[in-house]
């Protein structure tokens, strides 16, 4: 653990030594309070609830989680101080944990800066906030999985452009997996129990029940799943490109 902090810090630090972290903060809350006020009518609709600013979080990390999770390992491989990183008394594994975590911790900081919506339904109205509460992690651990997923596409290329767009293809397609649109393509050819089991891999479906206020064990694993499995895959990606 100590290993994976070391990494962890080193990592943070080097968001907010530049612009990044405070351009991504500055999008993700305008964008955030675009999609709240004016495409899901947050005023229009006259219920005290979050629900049009959590609908959109799907659609948000789809393009903003590659742009944070591009850099990750492309970067390194890039610039070849993916060498000298692991020189240091870290393992491959540490040093994907350590980066993995200071990504997603800083994910949890944009989220948590959004903090005035909440406040703001309050006083206007009397919403469930256990609700709102599990939403708000229910996206923090959506958010999470996009980030295993930007992580393993990013140790696949040196190139940060390509690392973002295999990121954005592969999340798109684990958001689309539970659409009505994908779902109703393929129920028609192929048996009931596979047409569930790719509903089942949706971030959509997965997110939509822990956002009802429902916390349940099954949606929580595969969030947890989703990030062992590309984070497993991340360094198997980089022992590979190490023993060439």
């Amino acid at each position: 653990m100590r290993a994976i902090n070391i990494v962890m810090k080193r990592e943070l630090d080097s968001y907010f030594s530049t612009h990044l972290a405070y351009v991504f903060i500055l999008i993700f809350l305008v964008l955030s309070g675009v999609f709240t006020f004016y495409l899901g009518n947050f005023y229009e609709r006259g219920q005290a609830d979050l629900l049009p600013f959590f609908n959109f979080h799907p659609w948000l990390y789809l393009f903003l989680v590659p742009a944070l999770s591009m850099r990750l390992w492309a970067e390194e491989l890039k610039s070849g101080s993916i060498e000298l990183l692991l020189t240091l008394p870290v393992t491959i594994v540490d040093a994907v944990a350590g980066k993995f975590l200071a990504a997603w911790i800083f994910a949890g900081i944009s989220l948590m800066m959004t903090f005035p919506l909440w406040l703001t339904v309050n006083y206007l109205g009397d919403p469930d906030n256990g609700v709102i509460f599990t939403s708000y992690l229910g996206s923090w651990l959506m958010a999470g999985s996009f980030l295993a997923i930007g992580s393993c596409m990013s140790a696949l290329s040196k190139s940060q452009v390509i690392a973002f767009i295999l990121c954005g293809v592969v999340c798109l397609l684990f958001v689309l997996a539970g659409y009505p649109l994908v779902l109703n393509s393929i129920k028609t050819w192929v048996p009931l129990v596979v047409v569930d089991s790719v509903a089942s891999l949706s971030f959509l479906t997965h997110f939509n029940s822990i956002s009802r206020g429902i916390i349940s064990l099954r949606d929580v694993l595969y969030f947890c799943s989703v990030q062992v499995v590309w984070l497993a895959a991340t360094v198997v990606v980089i022992n590979a490109r190490q023993s060439r």
